[in-house]
């Protein structure tokens, strides 16, 4: 590692059934650029996506959806949701779901403007 540096990386995770009181308590504090991290679906058939988009839109956020993240999610679906980061250029990624979903919102974090290839910086470092 070269040089001097400082890394705050803070995650909140929020729980149960008031979690998205918590949403609209963090929202302002991002920018308007939003990405919306999910698995396959759930969260359509059972309405919390409704809701979220409720909240996200009423604070006035530009969403970049990223779906479609499985158990054990590939480098391939890592390198896309970068790609979702890099291009909408956003302020806040936003994992709705379960351990899978966050697991992969954090590699997301730390990999979309990382030189390296994240398979190789999250696996081998």
């Amino acid at each position: 590692m070269l040089g001097n540096f400082i890394y705050c990386n803070p995650t909140k995770l929020y729980f149960g059934e008031d979690s998205l009181a918590g949403l609209k308590e963090e929202l302002p504090k991002y920018g308007q650029n939003i990405q919306l991290v999910y698995g396959g679906g759930s969260i359509k058939k059972n309405g919390i996506y409704d809701k979220v988009m409720e909240i996200l839109k009423a604070n006035g956020k530009n969403v970049f959806e990223d779906a479609g993240v499985m158990p054990n999610p590939t480098v391939q679906k890592l390198q896309e949701g970068c790609k979702i980061a890099r291009e909408g250029k956003v302020d806040l990624i936003l994992a709705v779901g379960g351990g899978s979903v966050c697991d992969y919102a954090k590699a997301v974090s730390v990999s979309a403007y990382c030189a390296e290839d994240p398979w190789e910086n999250i696996i081998f470092k």
